[in-house]
């Protein structure tokens, strides 16, 4: 089956695994006449994408917005940088605008700069208030498509969301801290950068549903508003661990972990269990000295390429928009990490 593209993106297209995929192509016997058929279809839509966006000669730029620490935005970076080299290439170029901590007035303002200035579309990690759901509906009036990434604004004009279920994530993390702890209990401090941003506040919520109705002998204790930076978050956690002997455990969702750990050293307090968020390079080089036990790791690369199909889904006019779909969560230990990029 003749085709230009990468196996993973026929995949994507197809909601097939990749090996599915691979055995469709190459001709191997055991594949479902259904099967082939979706795979076709994907490429059939693939090569339509290509052509809405490569035919008229077009380049699509899109800017991508973050309040986030640099160790994420460093990651999230990489993943686009790599997706645009391998995503019909020469079709997207991104423009980045990161900080680790902005006033809704000040992101609002950036918003409506680039607005006016031109894009075909907004990637958007941003906190879930009133003044940024408004300025995502003057790009949207403005024909500008945005996407929200890592973190949702549901009751925005955003065309998608991607990412993973937060809810999800947050409740597998209840399971793991809570079979780790056992009948023993103790108490977990939940650290969150902002209470702001609607995926942390889904992970929390998922975390706290599945501890309260399994493990109800645990205790959460949370801090927020460290901004995921090390000095805030490292103020909060030793504040925390100063009011409340009996803090064993952490569900780290917002980052600043290096901070979290030197606060316990300080106190010189023993954590049993440390669950986190992102395979960035902070926690891949916290995982491999055993300094935390878990990562909750999604593929930024899978969010890439969301983005990117929506973007492309309105900016050539497709008659059918693409809905992405969530990113899988995986449980990350010092055995199963992956290679770095």
């Amino acid at each position: 089956m003749a085709h230009l593209f990468l196996v993973k993106d026929i995949a994507f297209q197809a909601g097939l695994s990749i090996a599915t995929v691979d055995r469709v192509l190459n001709g191997r016997p055991g594949v479902r006449r259904q099967t082939e058929m979706r795979v076709k279809a994907a490429i059939a839509e693939l090569e339509k994408q290509q052509a809405g966006a490569m035919g008229s000669g077009r380049m699509l730029a899109i800017d991508i917005v973050m309040e986030t620490p640099q160790r994420f935005s460093d990651a999230v970076r990489a993943a686009f940088e790599a997706e645009m080299a391998t995503f019909l290439p020469g079709v997207f170029r991104c423009r980045f605008h990161f900080a680790e901590v902005m006033k809704p007035a000040e992101l609002v303002q950036l918003l409506d700069r680039i607005r006016l200035r031109g894009t075909h579309g907004i990637v958007l990690k941003a906190p879930d208030v009133a003044e940024v759901a408004a300025a995502v509906a003057r790009a949207d009036a403005a024909g500008i498509p945005v996407v929200t990434l890592v973190t949702d604004l549901p009751n925005s004009a955003r065309i998608a969301y991607a990412g993973a279920d937060n809810r999800a994530a947050g409740e597998t993390a209840a399971y793991l801290v809570g079979e780790f702890l056992g009948a023993g209990g103790g108490k977990v401090l939940v650290t969150l950068s902002s209470g702001r941003f609607r995926g942390e506040e889904e992970r929390e919520i998922g975390f706290r549903r599945v501890i309260r109705a399994r493990y109800p002998e645990i205790g959460i204790t949370e801090i927020s508003e460290g901004h995921g930076t090390d000095a805030a978050t490292g103020t909060l956690a030793a504040a925390a661990l100063a009011a409340d002997p009996t803090i064993n455990a952490v569900y780290s969702i917002g980052g600043g972990n290096r901070a979290v750990l030197a606060a316990f050293d300080a106190a010189k307090r023993p954590v049993r269990v440390f669950v986190a968020h992102d395979l960035d390079a902070d926690n891949r080089a916290l995982l491999a000295a055993r300094r935390i036990g878990f990562v909750l790791h999604h593929d930024l690369r899978t969010d890439a390429r969301s983005a990117f199909r929506a973007i492309m889904s309105r900016a050539t006019a497709l008659p059918r928009a693409v809905t992405p779909s969530l990113s899988s969560v995986e449980i990350i230990t010092p055995y199963n990490m992956p290679a770095a990029d």
